[in-house]
């Protein structure tokens, strides 16, 4: 059967002055994008071994526009979803509309409360009673994945720092700041999916954002996700000693609490440290060092248990779960990276 969806094309290769290959172009694909004799054309192999073609100097495509229909029944939460999902598939401009009447107040606060804390590059184009319009303004040139994530673990790794810090610190405020700085990394962690997703069609935009094949984006999606995480419990290290006093806990165990903090948190750096300079042997080294840190729980526990008041054990062991996920998390990284530039340490036969 014939699937009117699919426009496929067959070309013989033909062999013309003894030493070059050629193949005939679509005509009605020629005409589409403007070309004509003499045009100039790119071609790019992919990792499969394909190739695409792209047509040189032509025109930018227009903005990707999404209409997201507002009525009641859509909450606010089910609408700031719609708008993340038309966000991450590459839409350069959303705008919600309800047909019949003013936008709720509540849904239209949340969607720009949410814009203004989760979305780089987003602004607000225009806010009238029936209409809001999102246009984001950065372009995947201005700011790359690997600098965005570089950003990304910078944040994550000053927030565990900061909650460790916490837990010998009188007055809540320091852990609220914590707490706080997640929506930059959420921020920074929705735009490099965006890209991803953008790159993994467009091998043009693959080169671009500093990737140097489809396959690496999978990866670079699964090293954000670790560092979102390593944020996350960064954020529930802060929320645990709030429930904490800190006169009432003892000096070792402070000091058992940042001797992990400290080893976890180097094998979180290294481990991304090793993905920028695409070092496979740092890599290796990683996930050693990974063991010695979740060799120190038991102790942590024990001195936990023994010195620390009753009521606090429960966070205190909650904390050390924390500090043991961000090590994990490093781990997991590392092992990314392994995976990634493996083909450095062998050779193919």
């Amino acid at each position: 059967m014939n699937d009117q969806t699919t426009k496929e094309d067959i070309r013989k290769i033909q062999l013309t002055g003894g030493s070059t290959y050629i193949v005939s172009l679509p005509k009605r694909w020629v005409e589409q994008v403007g070309l004509g004799r003499g045009s100039m054309v790119t071609i790019v192999q992919r990792d499969d071994l394909g190739l695409s073609l792209y047509p040189r100097g032509a025109k930018a495509e227009e903005a990707k526009r999404a209409i997201i229909t507002v009525s009641e029944g859509i909450s606010p939460e089910s609408l700031i979803r719609r708008v993340v999902s038309a966000y991450l598939i590459g839409y350069n401009i959303i705008q919600l509309r309800n047909p019949n009447k003013r936008i709720d107040s509540e849904q239209r606060y949340t969607v720009k409360d949410f814009t203004r804390r989760k979305l780089v590059g987003t602004e607000i184009l225009s806010d009238l009673p029936r209409e809001l319009t999102l246009q984001v303004l950065l372009s995947h040139t201005e700011l790359s994945v690997k600098d965005a994530l570089r950003r990304m673990s910078i944040i994550a790794a000053s927030m565990h720092r900061d909650a460790i810090i916490t837990l010998a610190t009188d007055g809540p405020q320091l852990a609220r700041e914590v707490i706080a700085m997640d929506d930059e990394v959420d921020r920074f962690s929705l735009y490099i999916i965006r890209l991803l997703k953008a790159a993994v069609s467009n091998s043009h935009i693959l080169r671009e954002i500093g990737i140097r094949s489809s396959r690496e984006c999978l990866g670079y999606r699964l090293i954000t996700k670790s560092v979102e995480r390593m944020a996350d419990h960064a954020v529930n290290i802060a929320r645990n000693s709030l429930t904490l006093i800190p006169s009432t806990l003892k000096e070792d165990v402070v000091t058992e609490l940042r001797t992990m903090s400290e080893s976890a948190l180097r094998v979180f750096e290294d481990a991304i440290d090793s993905l920028f300079e695409g070092d496979y042997a740092a890599a290796d080294r990683v996930m050693d060092r990974a063991e010695e840190t979740r060799g120190m729980e038991a102790g942590a526990i024990q001195k936990i248990i023994k010195n620390a008041p009753p009521g606090d054990v429960p966070a205190l062991r909650l904390i050390v779960e924390s500090i043991l996920r961000t090590a994990e998390y490093g781990s997991d990284i590392a092992e990314i990276v392994l995976n990634m530039t493996i083909h450095d340490e062998i050779t193919e036969v």
